[in-house]
């Protein structure tokens, strides 16, 4: 079995206000998840490089992919996985006026075989969002043709998106359009962290069958750490 995890951290900065990255490193190591997708990692404000720190507590290899790249440092999303990293590439997903969003793609080689994981966070606005899914499923349809048909490329290779969608309706369209291409999956309430309402945070596998659980870890300190729950989710390849 392969753990999945992702989880918007707030910059290290908790639902108490303070900043206190061992907290997260804490939360990574509570988890023992073997690909997690992070958001809102920040190393400009916070004076040192809040990933690799992050990578090195907990012996992970860390993806970078900032979406704000300043001066002082940089801020977006990362990757960080137990499994050797094949390739990665990044997506521009910036809707214009509005803040830069992206994605990172990146396949793996994992116990159960080639896996292409895309993490992100998308934005604010639900017209942006639709742009951004729209966007993210032309780039996964294109990986399908280019592999073959849908059955040959689930035999090669699982598909994974994960990430802070900040979809707040059940029924807006980004949410159908990502159930109908990777078929539904659970989606338990994660945000705000201390008293869960919105499942904001998501979890989809193709094959579809390969999805054991998805839960939110909600430990003590989890609860805390930033204003998000992260979202655990178990799969098991499927046998060939």
């Amino acid at each position: 079995m392969i753990r999945l995890a992702t989880w918007n951290i707030h910059g290290g900065v908790g639902a108490d206000g303070h900043f206190v990255p061992n907290r997260i490193a804490d939360v990574l190591r509570e988890m023992h998840a073997d690909i997690v997708a992070l958001q809102e990692v920040e190393s400009g404000r916070t004076g040192f490089d809040m990933l690799k720190w992050l990578s090195e507590h907990s012996g992970m290899h860390a993806i970078a992919g900032p979406t704000l790249v300043r001066g002082s440092g940089d801020y977006g999303n990362a990757l960080l996985t137990r499994f050797p990293v094949i390739s990665t590439r990044l997506l521009d997903l910036s809707v214009p006026g509005r803040e830069p969003r992206g994605a990172i793609m990146a396949t793996l080689d994992t116990s159960g075989g080639l896996m292409r994981v895309i993490a992100t966070h998308l934005g604010l606005q639900p017209s942006e969002r639709r742009a951004q899914v729209r966007s993210l499923l032309g780039e996964l349809t294109r990986i399908e043709a280019a592999n073959g048909s849908a059955l040959e490329a689930a035999a090669r290779e699982t598909m994974v998106l994960m990430g802070d969608l900040n979809e707040w309706s059940l029924w807006g369209r980004p949410l159908r359009w990502l159930h109908h291409w990777f078929e539904d999956a659970p989606a338990p309430r994660s945000f705000p962290a201390r008293w869960p309402v919105f499942a904001l945070d998501r979890i989809w596998v193709k094959p579809r069958p390969m999805l054991v659980r998805v839960a939110t870890h909600r430990s003590r300190i989890a609860r805390i750490a930033s204003d998000h729950l992260p979202v655990v989710a178990v799969i098991e390849p499927l046998r060939r």
